[in-house]
């Protein structure tokens, strides 16, 4: 198993070149199912659960050729597509689940288990289900009881339906079924983020009817037949945030290239909040935590627009050593405070109550054996090592494979003293 050790740094600088979204790419590689010409992704990002995917994907019957030296890949999915997905490929990664509708679409039946991914709540599918009934699928009810989504449909056609919470995954699925459904469908309280934009973007060049993406009605009006597309990946917010977040912790100034600020707009509130200063420039956004000293400010995770949960677990690293006390409310998932333990292992003498976690600030880290729970907290437990005394040792790093590209090399450009242990 490999590690990282991490050691106080002093003030990140320099600049660094976000990659390519990885919770846009999957959903468009799952997409890619839906035409048998070629479809060709450029700003692929070189992730673990990139890998998975596209392992995936040749499990289904598609042929994938990968380049991520260069961040390509090319996907053909040609001739006969399997219905049923492999198990040991479905429990390494969440979005196995986005190819529900494209299976549907492509052989009538889709057979796939309950996905895994990171344990940070429960994520269910049940929305993805109430919008393929919509348009037409049947559910095995008796395979679901025991885990396993059996979805069949000699057809699917247009309908109108409303998701109890905008749900992003069902809002893909809801996307890429309806695409090529007969007739119209409107989806109502829709997701609004920036990846559900790029995949609409990216099923409009091959050939779909989708207006509204990025707000809460999306309409599809299902077209017969998708073509190939060449198509670039947009940046990944998150790993922009949490550059971000490394410029302010660590009080340095790092100039982020490859960034839409437009995708940050609630992240970027919060850090001036903070005292740090963001500048926008031709060459990319400015972070520089250098001019004022942190001061806390209380965060509430929302769907998009509002805080994205996947910062809630890097701004709470900022936070513990803020000057005064602040809240983080976590709205989205319910089990996105495991990191809270690995924090207070380093000194930061966080409490939780429900669905709130209140942070003293103003503390002075110390280096401890801690655990990446998840993808996003591993990130933040990485960022609290560049301000703790002494050396972190960070274990089940695998989480952060699944979600930064070069992570350590780009942190080492910086200025950061991390090193990667491989066991």
């Amino acid at each position: 198993m490999a590690k990282f050790l991490v050691k106080k740094s002093g003030p990140l600088k320099g600049e660094v070149t976000i990659s390519g979204s990885k919770n846009a790419v999957l959903p468009i590689m799952a997409a890619t199912l839906l035409t048998e010409e070629d479809c060709t992704l450029c700003d692929v990002p070189a992730l673990r659960d990139v890998d998975v995917m596209c392992d995936f994907l040749d499990s289904l019957g598609a042929k994938v050729v990968k380049d991520l030296e260069n961040n390509k890949v090319d996907v053909k999915a040609e001739g006969t597509i399997h219905s049923e997905a492999p198990f040991e490929l479905v429990k390494m990664m969440r979005a196995s689940i986005l190819v529900l509708g494209a299976l549907l679409l492509r052989s009538g039946r889709a057979l796939i288990h309950l996905p895994g991914g990171c344990a940070i709540g429960e994520r269910p599918v049940e929305l993805h289900l109430k919008g393929l009934r919509a348009l037409g699928a049947e559910i095995n009810e008796q395979s679901l009881s025991k885990g396993i989504v059996d979805a069949k449909a000699d057809k699917l056609h247009g309908s109108t339906i409303y998701l109890d919470f905008p749900s992003v995954g069902a809002t893909e699925v809801i996307i890429m079924a309806a695409s090529l459904a007969e007739g119209t469908t409107i989806l109502e309280n829709a997701a609004q983020e920036p990846e559900i934009v790029d995949l609409a973007s990216f099923l409009n060049k091959m050939g779909a009817k989708i207006k509204g993406a990025g707000t809460d009605t999306i309409k599809i009006e299902g077209v017969e037949k998708l073509h190939g597309v060449t198509h670039h990946v947009i940046p990944d917010r998150i790993e922009a945030g949490t550059f971000m977040v490394s410029a302010a912790i660590t009080g340095g100034r790092i100039l982020i290239k490859n960034m839409l600020p437009n995708h940050l707009k609630a992240v970027i509130a919060k850090l001036r909040e903070c005292g740090t200063v963001i500048e926008m420039t031709d060459d990319g956004v400015i972070v520089d935590g250098s001019v004022n000293p942190l001061v806390s400010t209380d965060i509430k995770t929302l769907p998009y627009p509002g805080f994205p949960t996947d910062m809630q677990s890097p701004f709470m690293a900022l936070l513990t050593v803020a000057k005064g006390p602040s809240v983080v409310m976590e709205t989205v998932f319910e089990n996105r405070f495991m990191h809270v333990a690995e924090f207070n292992r380093m000194g930061a003498s966080i409490r939780t109550e429900g669905k709130c976690a209140i942070i003293p600030g103003g503390r002075s880290l110390q280096g401890a054996s801690v655990v990446a729970t998840d993808l996003r907290a591993g990130a933040a437990v990485v960022l609290t090592g560049l301000v703790a005394d002494g050396t972190t040792e960070v274990s089940q790093i695998y989480h952060i494979d699944r979600g930064y590209e070069h992570f350590v090399d780009k942190l080492k450009g910086l200025g950061a003293q991390i090193e990667r242990i491989e066991e």
